[in-house]
């Protein structure tokens, strides 16, 4: 007997708020592991949004090889390829170029950056718009690179008084304590490659522009908001998953109950 042909797939025709929200999927910058949204996934489980943090390979928990932005493009896809649905992807920092070239997945249905790289296909986190930058974002300001610790096999880790103060600049002492206790090295490399396709040109995206960090300046995170659909500015430091999680669930559980 022949085989019945493939069915069609059914479009979900319940009504908007019959259906079930958006995933969630939250993608860490440089150094940090799917650890720094611990206290923003319960908050968006609790509100009945499915959310999944990402260890980016050689990160957090993950005991493999560190890769670079293409290998965790691909460990991010790995993990869309599993989920049922619709889906919220989120980037900070280093994983906004992360998203930018994973959120071409088809589940994705919105782009949410935070404080992150929404780079172009020319560009890398080292090296973000500079072009539009050049007279608009002060040169004299913070570094993040001063906090830099060089390793011989190509990676980077931060000094604890760096961290403090670029990253956690606007966090109480336990929260500093906290973040240093679980960053890890990150490859160098990766900051400086660009990604291989740029979903932020097809796919509808959220820019939070965080006006008191210290890591990127917010008047580059302001040029390259305007590359996204929606721009919204929290006075929060460049880490609000650390002090600031109820406001960061907020805007997810509302993206993610639009986007399903």
């Amino acid at each position: 007997m022949d085989d019945p042909p493939p069915q069609e797939p059914q479009a979900d025709d319940r009504p908007a708020n019959d259906r079930p929200p958006a995933t969630v999927v939250l993608v860490p910058g440089a150094w940090h592991g799917a650890w720094s949204f611990e206290r923003v996934v319960p908050l968006l489980e609790s509100a009945g949004v499915p959310a999944i943090a990402v260890d980016l390979p050689g990160h957090g928990d993950d005991p493999g090889p560190l890769t670079d932005l293409h290998g965790d493009a691909a460990r991010v896809r790995e993990v869309l390829d599993g989920i049922d649905g619709d889906v919220v992807l989120f980037g900070h920092s280093y994983g906004g170029a992360v998203i930018t070239e994973a959120g071409t997945h088809p589940a994705v249905r919105h782009l949410v950056y935070l404080a992150a790289f929404a780079v172009d296909d020319d560009e890398s986190c080292a090296a973000a718009m500079p072009e539009e930058a050049e007279g608009i974002v002060p040169t004299d300001g913070p570094n993040l690179g001063e906090a830099f610790i060089f390793h011989a096999d190509g990676t980077v880790t931060l000094e604890a008084a760096g961290v403090a103060r670029f990253l956690y600049n606007e966090c109480p002492p336990d929260d500093v304590a906290w973040a240093v206790a679980h960053l890890d090295a990150h490859p160098l490399a990766s900051l400086g490659q660009s990604p291989a396709t740029v979903a932020w040109r097809s796919v509808p995206s959220t820019y939070v522009v965080c006006t008191l960090d210290a890591a990127v300046h917010p008047e580059l995170q302001r040029l390259m908001a305007r590359r996204c659909t929606t721009t919204v500015e929290w006075e929060a430091d460049h880490s609000p998953f650390a002090d600031r999680p109820d406001l960061l669930a907020d805007l997810l559980i509302g993206l993610a109950s639009r986007s399903a």
